[in-house]
């Protein structure tokens, strides 16, 4: 049987399975799907090692002797997260990493989880790919703010940047149902599937349809390392990074800043802020998607983003 049959046999069975506590069926078919959509965007799993010891999972495909893109996930999100805009952006060499501490990655307890630590191993991760120079960089949310780390610690290897949703420009303030939040009850940290139900609806507007039978294999990575993520969480929020932009500004580093303007999760209000902060970037703002627009808004997400590079690839 081909892998679209198997697929599509898997998410008519996830589809009619009533349960949503995970059981070697529900994990199987979910990994299946998974693959395939791994495998319609030409995307290979691999994993390197750091001089450190710790492992990072990855996602490599499209173009390989196309412009390096490096595309950086959200708090809680893995590389999956772009692996249905991957199929969009097959002209550029993808590399699609874990970060430390979530999906297939190292998840040490006792790890920097800063946007410049992250950011370092990042650039060690493709120095040892020989693919750091001339990189392109995306990031979402947390991905976002590592990002603009990453451009001002090494502005002369970033060809430009791509910030969806970015964290990191805390000036521009919280929603109220995050002023008080911590470690314990925030919203974005999950310890249950009910949780991550309720998360999958904050993070989008219009979110694509998967089973629930599915979201909760998805959860589970969430649930079991809940404790890292809480302390993963406060390095976040407190984790600014706009003295960062400014040299982002004195280097003029392309910069497309897009933003849904049905964020929940971080103000649309901060793209504002940041395109103050970086006069030179391209700002754009989509009705009716949310915080995560490549998995929301997919074609126009991906169209936006091309033209934007055709625009600097002059």
């Amino acid at each position: 049987m081909s892998l679209k049959r198997l697929s599509l046999a898997a998410l008519i069975s996830l589809s009619v399975i009533g349960c949503t506590t995970p059981n070697p069926l529900t994990i199987n078919a979910t990994q299946k799907l998974v693959n395939f959509e791994r495998h319609k965007s030409s995307l290979e799993a691999k994993s390197l090692t750091l001089n450190s010891g710790y492992k990072i999972a990855y996602l490599e495909g499209g173009n390989l002797n196309g412009a390096p893109l490096l595309l950086i996930h959200g708090f809680g999100g893995n590389k999956d997260n772009f692996t249905r805009i991957a199929d969009k952006l097959g002209e550029y060499h993808l590399l699609i990493p874990d970060l430390l501490g979530f999906g297939n990655s190292s998840k040490p307890m006792d790890a920097d989880y800063s946007s410049d630590a992250q950011a370092r191993r990042l650039n060690e991760f493709l120095r040892r790919k020989n693919l750091n120079n001339g990189i392109h960089i995306g990031g979402n949310s947390m991905g976002g703010s590592i990002s603009v780390a990453y451009a001002a610690m090494f502005p002369d290897e970033v060809k430009s940047l791509w910030l969806l949703d970015s964290a990191g420009f805390w000036s521009a303030g919280l929603f109220e149902r995050y002023q008080n939040a911590t470690a314990d009850n925030n919203p974005l940290v999950i310890g249950d599937t009910k949780q991550y139900f309720k998360l999958y609806h904050l993070v989008m507007n219009k979110p694509p349809f998967i089973p629930k039978t599915v979201q909760a294999v998805f959860a589970q990575d969430n649930i079991n390392n809940r404790a890292l993520h809480s302390k993963i969480i406060e390095q976040v929020v407190t984790d600014n990074v706009e003295a960062r932009a400014k040299v982002i500004t004195e280097q003029q580093i392309p910069t497309l800043v897009v933003w849904g303007k049905e964020d929940k999760v971080i103000k649309p209000e901060t793209a504002y802020l940041m395109k103050q902060l970086m006069p030179h970037a391209k700002v754009l703002l989509m009705p009716d998607v949310g915080h995560v627009p490549m998995i929301e808004a997919v074609n126009q997400t991906a169209a936006d983003y091309k033209e934007f590079r055709a625009e600097i690839d002059r």
